[in-house]
């Protein structure tokens, strides 16, 4: 089996242009003493809205690694993939992150159901696990409820595992199961239920991706409650490491936080977990890396500033458009987006603190943050224009870059 690191970082790069920007922060943070292992994501979703091929994220993470002379492990993410948009992934990916929460309430066979409470007794009843408060306590009815919304989807990941399996080795890959994207959070009692399922699948999960309570909108900081979370938190790496000993899962099986760019509020929380429990951890920054394309092109004024001001513009034209794809993870205030052409009056450096990720900033904007966050493939529809305005101004692009995961992300969780 391909092992995945204690410490692993999801870096999205949209377009392809900062992976070096990017990896220079794991550099940073080696030399600080911690290891990190990179793994640049894009989904098939994001190839389709920007005219991409997966291929060109592994290219661009292997030339970055070539030229800052990297020497420890690196991976490539197929993100959010199923079974009928896997094979493009399987000749460059090393990591799949496997999307089944469209599959979660279809309701299982009574059958399959019944077969299930059966093999697991040990589910029913008073469940001590250590590192976990109070029991949990449940029934034969309570199982068969879990069971029948989640086994499906297991199912399915099993499905999509073994297809990978059979085209590149079971020894050749990481596996991720994502259960975020959907309604309702996993608690940690259903989560120790979806992982004995994972085990019955067979499926070699390294790390797992469940919805916790709470907001996680991408780009901006956590929005619900910060108690609740920890104690989430805390109970589900407990669950993982009763799971593992349990069920004979991955011994480096981890928890994996899905648009876990910029949640401030719960690093000290994540940080402080990790030390007493030593465990793992996956963090995804999911596409904060084109936002800090448009801060740098901002800052640069003149021709950068100019299109950055044209896709806000466009943009907030099109906010339902944009936003559809996006709804379950963003929260926007129309009320809150300034219009076109207040914004076409400001400098770059008003600009670029209205979404450069500093809540503290007077100028600060949440709201135009998360439009533009969903907003990328109208830098793609710019094309030449786009990208030739990122190399002429690579070097303040790529210092917004390197200091937003550096600075902001990494060393609150790992070096505070």
């Amino acid at each position: 089996m391909l092992t995945l690191e204690r410490f692993s970082f999801g870096v999205g790069d949209r377009f392809a242009h900062q992976a070096k920007a990017q990896l220079q922060a794991f550099v940073r943070l080696a030399e600080a003493g911690v290891h990190v292992a990179p793994v640049w994501n894009k989904s098939h979703r994001e190839h389709t809205f920007v005219g991409s091929e997966p291929q060109s994220v592994y290219d661009a993470a292997k030339a970055a690694v070539h030229t800052l002379g990297w020497s420890k492990k690196w991976h490539v993410d197929a993100d959010h993939i199923r079974l009928e948009t896997v094979d493009r992934f399987l000749e460059c990916s090393d990591f799949f992150t496997l999307d089944v929460a469209d599959a979660i309430g279809q309701r299982a066979s009574r059958e399959e159901v019944e077969g299930f409470v059966a093999r697991h007794p040990e589910l029913v009843g008073a469940i001590e696990i250590k590192g976990v408060t109070a029991p949990f306590t449940t029934t034969k009815e309570e199982v068969a409820r879990v069971v029948s919304k989640y086994l499906l989807a297991v199912q399915e990941v099993g499905k999509i595992y073994r297809h990978i399996s059979e085209k590149k080795g079971e020894a050749n890959f990481i596996a991720e199961v994502s259960m975020d994207e959907t309604d309702a959070p996993q608690t940690p009692s259903e989560l120790l239920i979806i992982l004995a399922a994972l085990a019955d699948e067979k499926v070699c999960v390294q790390t797992i991706a469940p919805k916790f309570t709470g907001r996680f909108n991408k780009g901006v900081d956590y929005v619900g409650n910060i108690v609740q979370f920890e104690r989430e938190f805390k109970d589900d790496l407990a669950v993982i490491a009763h799971a593992v000993e349990l069920y004979g899962l991955p011994a480096n099986l981890k928890l994996s936080v899905h648009s876990g760019s910029d949640k401030f509020s719960l690093y000290p929380i994540i940080r402080r977990a990790l030390m007493k429990t030593g465990a793992g951890l996956h963090l995804k920054t999911a596409g904060t890396t084109w936002l800090e394309e448009l801060v740098g092109l901002s800052e640069s004024g003149g021709d950068g500033l100019c299109l950055t001001k044209e896709i806000y513009a466009y943009a907030l034209a099109n906010v339902g458009e944009l936003c559809a794809p996006y709804a379950s993870v963003i929260d926007i205030d129309r009320t809150q987006l300034p219009c076109a052409e207040t914004v076409n009056g400001w400098s770059g450096a008003q600009f670029a603190n209205a979404i450069r990720h500093i809540p503290s900033h007077p100028e600060f904007n949440a709201h135009i943050r998360q439009l533009l966050h969903v907003s990328f493939k109208l830098a793609a529809k710019a094309g030449a224009r786009y990208f030739e305005l990122l190399k002429r101004n690579e070097a303040i692009v790529a210092k917004q870059v390197t200091e937003n995961i550096f600075e902001r992300h990494m060393r609150p969780l790992f070096l505070a």
